[in-house]
């Protein structure tokens, strides 16, 4: 992520010796890891969130799908019903005259 290399962590830990002292160097370090730690937490949070919110969504065009879906299936059968409860068409004779059976 920040690509820093052995010895640029080792001249930053000497130059934070120097700054902080020997005393104060370890009282530094447990706020930096609490400070990290909290920054970890936060952006966990902040990830488990974020997953939630798009699983949702991709939950909520499903649903949406799928309800078209649905209603296209309804329009169809409806449609068949009509056509199976429809009278048959009359014959014809070939005179062009419908007849009766």
């Amino acid at each position: 992520m920040f690509e820093v290399s052995f010895p640029e962590l080792i001249i930053l830990a000497v130059i934070v010796l120097l700054v902080l002292g020997p005393e104060r160097l370890p009282r530094a370090a447990r706020l930096a890891g609490l400070w990290v730690r909290r920054a970890r937490a936060y952006w966990h949070s902040v990830k488990s969130e974020l997953d939630a919110e798009l699983m949702a969504e991709e939950m909520r065009h499903n649903l949406e799908a799928t309800r078209k879906a649905v209603a296209q299936m309804e329009a169809e059968a409806r449609q068949f019903e009509q056509q199976m409860s429809a009278p048959p068409p009359q014959a014809d004779d070939g005179q062009g005259q419908g007849r009766s059976p």
